[in-house]
């Protein structure tokens, strides 16, 4: 339990106790003191003002003088300023914590819930490698199901593989006009990459098409339609949902090749999911829905046979959900696909992972569900997110300014290799152990400059920023980490575990205060679906612990106490900094 809620019921009993004031935890609002003030926590006042008719002055002396007369064993002092009351917690409280969970490795760790929440996350094109874009949705998807995991859910990780339609014809036919039937294998291509080529030279002949047919009279509209590669690729789609036995074995051999390709990314980046839906299989799900709605007089038809939900009522507009021609569009397809999810894992809450584009979509199939009365509408939950941008602007895949996934990946790991050589301490490894460091920076680097920032917002990512061994970055971390273990390498662990006495100084108080938030910070984050609170944290450990050690040496130490007393630190902070990057899917190197 943290100290925040020791706290709490003794506030709510001190109420009681002084003015005969039934309040609720809920009720009390309690932070950090800040820097410039003395104090640990601290409690505002003001909301009890007004039912208690006292000044905000009296009344913080008055609780103040309550808690440290009958709690003095947690409680040393309390000052307070215009409405806030600040409390200093006693040594002994801070000391006992860091006895108990110096050494526990399931510090932050929830029991079972018994609640199962899917997390569904990715969702690529199988026209088109991965790109920057898809790894902020990968890293939010991933960590967010960590902290849920953490946080003692049941949680099912999810994908929806995007496998069908023009987009993916469009690579198939310029495949058969232009491969002559080079491979993956053939050319040493790697698959995702390999099938995403035909996409972009399917755009490229589109273009020469249609400029051929619009200086021979044509409007761009008509050229854009009947420019002989693009009726191919419509013809081949058609040909697919009829069930071509030849479109069908070439389409399967393609997204073979893509599949091994993303599979390759996914194990780099350290993406996993226990379960992949495909849009070919799903796409006829949710016909039902649409009857069941006419019934329920939740839909409507019009003359020409389109079925509509009027959400006019809830702020939105007309919502189609079956075309006049029968077939069904991605809302009637994704009604289909939540009760699937249901019916398989009879989930409590289901989290999508998708950038903010989609808000009106995942309104829609919200409300519908809810107005259909399904059992796990109110579940749905929309993790919408900003999108990732560059310095130069939004990424573009016609405008080829979309940052392939692999590409910087590799890139990274060039400057990773670079940075740590010019700080020449990487002469003991082997060449294995060189390559696995830089990948590990690498790939730290990037997921912590992508988690840092709150999902709701967009962000600008620039590369040679995200690898920096001295600011706001996961190689800082990573480094502070590495720093401690050299550290704890050099005393043997039987050592560290003596009972530390005596006064805390300010920096050892600071770190421990810090570190007892690790749990709390967990259970924040996993609320708000947000695991940038976790990167900041892990930041604000790493950034004090380097302060500490800066100002105290820890083996030397002035006395067997403090050196017990600061190994114990170390090997809290060593354990809190891994734990808050496992977290965000960064491992941590012990040497650097």
């Amino acid at each position: 339990m943290g100290i925040v809620k020791q706290v709490k019921p003794l506030i709510v009993k001190a109420l009681k106790d002084l003015y005969g004031h039934d309040s609720q935890e809920a009720d009390l609002t309690i932070n950090i003191t800040k820097p410039e003030f003395e104090g640990d926590y601290t409690l505002v006042l003001f909301s009890f003002v007004k039912v208690l008719k006292k000044s905000p002055e009296q009344l913080g002396n008055e609780i103040g003088e309550y808690l440290v007369g009958r709690h003095g064993e947690l409680f040393t002092a309390f000052n307070v300023i215009k409405g806030f009351l600040n409390l200093t917690i006693a040594d002994a409280y801070w000391k006992g914590f860091l006895q108990s969970a110096f050494n526990d490795k399931n510090l932050g760790h929830k029991k079972p819930l018994e609640k199962t929440v899917i997390v569904e996350y990715s969702s690529p094109n199988t026209n088109k490698p991965l790109h920057l874009g898809h790894l902020r949705n990968n890293f939010l998807g991933w960590s967010v199901a960590q902290l849920l995991k953490t946080s003692g859910y049941d949680v099912v990780k999810t994908a929806i593989l995007n496998d069908r339609g023009i987009h993916i014809c469009k690579s198939m036919v310029a495949w058969q006009w232009f491969a002559n039937g080079a491979t993956p294998d053939s050319t040493g291509i790697k698959g995702d990459h390999f099938v995403g080529d035909y996409y972009v030279m399917f755009g490229t002949e589109h273009k020469k098409e249609m400029e051929k047919l619009i200086a021979d009279g044509m409007s761009k509209e008509d050229a854009e339609k009947n420019a002989p590669i693009m009726k191919a690729a419509q013809g081949m789609l058609l040909d697919w949902e009829k069930g071509d036995p030849e479109v069908r074995t070439l389409w399967q051999k393609m997204n073979s090749w893509v599949y091994e390709g993303f599979n390759e990314t996914y194990a780099k980046i350290g993406s996993d999911f226990d379960k992949n839906y495909f849009e070919s299989e799903t796409y006829l799900l949710g016909k039902e829905f649409v009857e069941e709605g006419l019934k329920k007089g939740v839909f409507y038809k019009k003359e020409d046979g389109s079925v509509w939900i009027d959400l006019t009522a809830e702020g939105l507009d007309e919502k189609l959900v079956l075309r006049k021609d029968g077939t069904s569009v991605y809302i009637t397809q994704d009604l289909g696909l939540a009760e699937e999810k249901f019916q398989e894992f009879h989930y409590d809450q289901s989290i999508y992972v998708i950038a903010d584009e989609q808000n009106y979509h995942m309104k829609v199939l919200k409300l519908i569900l809810q107005k259909l009365g399904k059992p796990y509408a109110d579940g749905i939950y929309h993790l919408s997110y900003g999108l990732v941008e560059l310095p130069s602007g939004r990424m573009k895949t016609r405008e080829g300014t979309v940052v392939d996934a692999d590409d910087l990946i590799e890139e990274l790991k060039k400057v990773a290799r670079e940075k740590t050589e010019e700080l020449g301490k990487v002469k003991d490894f082997n060449p294995g152990e060189l390559n696995e460091l830089y990948e590990t920076i690498a790939l730290g680097a990037l997921k912590f400059f992508l988690l840092r920032v709150d999902p709701k917002k967009k962000m600008v990512f620039n590369p040679e920023d995200s690898i920096d061994f001295h600011g706001f970055t996961g190689p800082f971390i990573q480094f502070i980490h590495a720093r401690i273990k050299s550290i704890l390498r050099k005393e043997s662990p039987d050592h560290i575990g003596g009972k530390a006495n005596g006064q805390l100084l300010p920096k050892e108080k600071e770190l421990i205060v810090l570190l007892e938030q690790y749990s709390t910070i967990i259970e924040q984050a996993c609320q708000d679906h947000n695991p940038s609170l976790v990167a900041i944290y892990a930041y604000d450990v790493a950034k004090t612990f380097s302060s500490f050690y800066t100002d105290h040496s820890v083996l030397n130490a002035e006395s067997e106490q403090k050196k017990q007393l600061r190994l114990q630190i170390s090997a809290l902070t060593g354990n809190v900094i891994a734990g808050s990057m496992s977290l965000l899917g960064i491992k941590v190197p012990e040497r650097m």
